[in-house]
């Protein structure tokens, strides 16, 4: 087959059209949006489902909705996002997979682009099902064929984690010839997917009696390897993921002189991994992300007096992301960091567009909180996050998906006033209708400001399920139709807006505002498009 040059998400994304996909699932997230969008673009994926879903639950509970329809899907999701797919997730490892199911999460360590650090495959630990983690983006494409050979095997999901540098990185991709996509097909066990307590014991102690056979498939797993011969046998080196590649160009090339054992498939091959240890004099262990490994060696299984080093004793820095001088320094190598930054270089923080509306909607709200002050206004994920930044200095928090609400509702139900919400029209859609449901249902003195967009502005402009439906979803929540208001964010407008965000502050009940005006970046491609 040919040959494409393709970043890790869209090898990924490749892999399982060629490996008989025949539904995608995912919220976007940074780094985990182009495998949708890819699909999207894809002359390939016609008759294939590739829509985007509310948010990142939705999209696990389809994907295991498709699975037991006994066709190979997958939902995709940033690390944060399998956080608000927990729940279907971990219960997805009780009711396990008939057709192929692979859950694909991509981490951002160094929060590049996110709210918090953390490491998926301490999700698919405590499920205790397989992870994948490819080292570079032909893994990515040959693990999607292997984790849907893998998840129909054993009748289980299998996660596969992606980060940030692989996601957004570009190599040549070979693929293989295209197979069809599975046929319709209930489970065997109707009551496979019944998680009563008498079936879900029973089904945990299945998940159980598996885990010997998950190692063993590691252990011979064409993605990890196990290079024992070496020069220098002062210390062992445990790679998993992308830290190999790291390991490779610190060597740029050349032999490396130590023991190497690369780690792609989870759980750990613990045979060879002993063999390691008790070869060398010291292991080094260098994963990108939290210390997973290095804290399964420290525990029960490696008792012993020889050293283990890695994020943990200070070898690595416990936080941020891999890079080769890192691994360099950590091999008692030079230093090639280069030069810091001359301090006449100043920053560049991300700001707002020029002409986005959220500017005016909150230079207005600014001016409606005049005589309250600052620390009344909670905000949630977005690109309108960036009010916080100067000149506008509007918001005051900034969590979780749907979190404005919530929080502006317990300040209120304190005593704190004014208590505002700011949440963007596709985040509204994603976690904010329940939060706003017990606000009505408490009679909460709050004002919630949904900006309208018109899109998921910070992922690059995708679509949303509450799209034209905002007013119609607050109404029939039960938000009274005089306290939605709806205006347009431009400067001629400052006036009318200042009015009405005071007009609804004073209002003791739950209020609605809508700014609405298209996002100035969608609206850009859609003019170059028709002319």
């Amino acid at each position: 087959m040919d040959a494409l040059m393709l970043l890790g998400d869209e090898a990924l994304a490749q892999g399982a059209l060629d490996a008989g996909i025949s539904g995608f699932y995912a919220y976007p997230g940074t780094p985990s949006t182009e495998i949708m969008e890819y699909v999207q673009r894809s002359k390939q994926a016609e008759g294939i489902h590739r829509t985007w879903s509310s948010n990142e639950k939705t999209a696990m509970e389809s994907a295991i909705g498709m699975s037991f329809a006994g066709k190979r899907t997958m939902a995709m999701m940033k690390h944060v996002g399998l956080n608000v797919a927990a729940d279907p997730f971990m219960n997805s490892a009780f009711t396990g997979a008939n057709g192929g199911l692979l859950v694909a999460v991509a981490d951002d360590p160094s929060m590049h682009s996110s709210q918090n650090e953390q490491d998926s495959r301490f999700y698919g630990k405590f499920a205790m099902i397989p992870i994948l983690e490819p080292s570079n983006q032909q893994e990515c494409y040959d693990m999607a064929f292997y984790g849907f050979e893998l998840s129909e095997k054993y009748k289980v999901p299998v996660l596969i984690r992606l980060t940030t540098r692989l996601s957004h990185s570009r190599a040549g991709v070979v693929r293989r010839a295209p197979i069809s996509q599975n046929g319709l097909k209930t489970p065997d066990d109707l009551f496979q997917f019944m998680l009563l307590p008498a079936i879900a014991r029973k089904k945990y102690q299945h998940l159980i009696e598996l885990q010997n056979d998950f190692v063993c498939e590691s252990a011979k797993s064409p993605f990890n390897s196990f290079q024992f011969e070496a020069k220098d046998l002062s210390k062992g080196i445990i790679c998993t993921g992308l830290a190999y590649n790291y390991l490779n160009e610190v060597f740029q090339g050349k032999e490396i002189p130590y023991p190497v054992v690369k780690i792609c498939q989870y759980p750990l091959p613990n045979e060879q991994i002993h063999e390691l240890y008790n070869k060398c004099d010291s292991l080094l262990i260098l994963e990108e992300g939290m210390p997973l490994v290095e804290e399964q060696l420290k525990g029960l299984a490696f008792t012993g007096m020889k050293p283990i080093h890695g994020r943990l004793d200070g070898t690595l820095t416990r936080d941020g992301e891999l890079n080769p001088n890192k691994v360099a320094k950590a091999l008692g190598l030079p230093d090639t960091y280069g030069k810091p930054i001359p301090a006449v270089v100043t920053g560049r923080p991300p700001m707002l567009c020029v002409g986005c509306p959220h500017s005016d909607s909150y230079l207005a709200l600014n001016e409606a909180l005049t005589e309250y002050g600052r620390g009344h206004v909670f905000s949630d994920i977005g690109c309108y996050t960036l009010g916080f930044m100067p000149p506008y200095n509007a918001i005051n928090s900034c969590v979780d998906m749907g979190a404005s609400i919530t929080m502006a509702k317990g300040a209120a139900d304190s005593g704190h006033f004014p208590a505002i919400a700011v949440i963007g029209d596709s985040t509204f859609a994603h976690s904010g209708l329940t939060g706003l449901l017990d606000c009505i249902f408490d009679k909460s003195n709050v004002v919630i400001v949904i900006l309208d967009n018109s899109t998921t502005g910070m992922t690059g402009g995708q679509d949303y399920t509450a799209f034209g439906k905002l007013e119609d979803i607050c109404a029939g929540l039960g938000v009274e139709k005089e306290h939605i208001r709806v205006f347009v964010p431009f400067k001629k407008n400052f006036p009318e807006m200042v009015q009405i965000y005071k007009e609804e502050i004073a209002y003791n009940g739950v209020s609605v505002i809508i700014p609405r005006r298209e996002c100035v970046q969608t609206l850009k491609r859609k003019h170059k498009m028709e002319g």
